[in-house]
């Protein structure tokens, strides 16, 4: 019987499958996998060198992977075909740090205000404050953005509600949602930033390989 993930393509397929495999380790033991492979703050006793990279590959419930899976398989097969394997590769990291990067430097304004608040307080009880944060989305907006800009008038309709408009406007959409919950904090306990900063940084790398030629493998 031929196995239907072998029509995906390599790179798309195993991230596919390290995320999934991550994912079962976290439900045998979920206090281990988070405390060593989320992202914590840099500055907090928890921190660890390899999380800006790992914490891409961990999630926090059936749900939280799902969509986020989906999510890759739908649009980075596509990305990954007109790319190529190498360069999807180093995109999808690139942009999964990206996400990271940006989330970090917003918690590190974060940070200086809550020493200028509470001067008093020790400094590593507010470094150890911060959540982790973990999960493929901000590496995922990436792919989104790379798609919309490769296939900006393409058509897609959403599950719920049942909306089609083209992809560029989803992803303008969606942005602006991600802008403006992560500015006035109305949907706590989601990395809104994270997500920008992937979107962003997919967008530069579209933007980089199209002007110089190097778009296409």
């Amino acid at each position: 019987m031929a196995n239907p993930l072998q029509n995906i393509p390599v790179v798309t397929r195993n991230l596919l499958y390290v995320n999934v495999i991550m994912f079962l380790a976290t439900l045998i033991n979920k206090e281990f996998m988070t405390d060593t492979f989320a992202m914590a703050f840099p500055l907090a006793s928890g921190f660890r060198w390899w999380q800006p990279v790992t914490h891409m590959f961990m999630h926090a419930n059936f749900w939280h992977i799902f969509c986020n899976m989906y999510s890759l398989v739908m649009f980075g097969m596509v990305v990954e075909r007109v790319l190529g394997t190498k360069k999807f590769i180093w995109f999808y990291l690139i942009t999964g740090f990206g996400a990271v990067l940006l989330h970090t430097g917003v918690e590190f304004l974060q940070v200086q205000h809550l020493l200028k608040e509470y001067p008093g307080v020790n400094p590593q009880v507010i470094y150890n404050s911060f959540p982790g944060v973990l999960g493929a989305s901000g590496a995922v907006y990436g792919v989104l953005v790379a798609f919309a800009m490769l296939y900006p008038e393409a058509r897609l309709t959403l599950i719920f509600p049942p909306v089609t408009l083209d992809a560029k406007w989803w992803v303008i959409i969606f942005i602006g949602i991600e802008l403006f919950t992560g500015i006035t904090g109305t949907q706590m306990g989601i990395a809104h930033f994270a997500h920008l900063g992937g979107a962003l940084f997919g967008w530069l790398l579209i933007l980089y390989w199209r002007k110089s030629r190097q778009i296409y493998r």
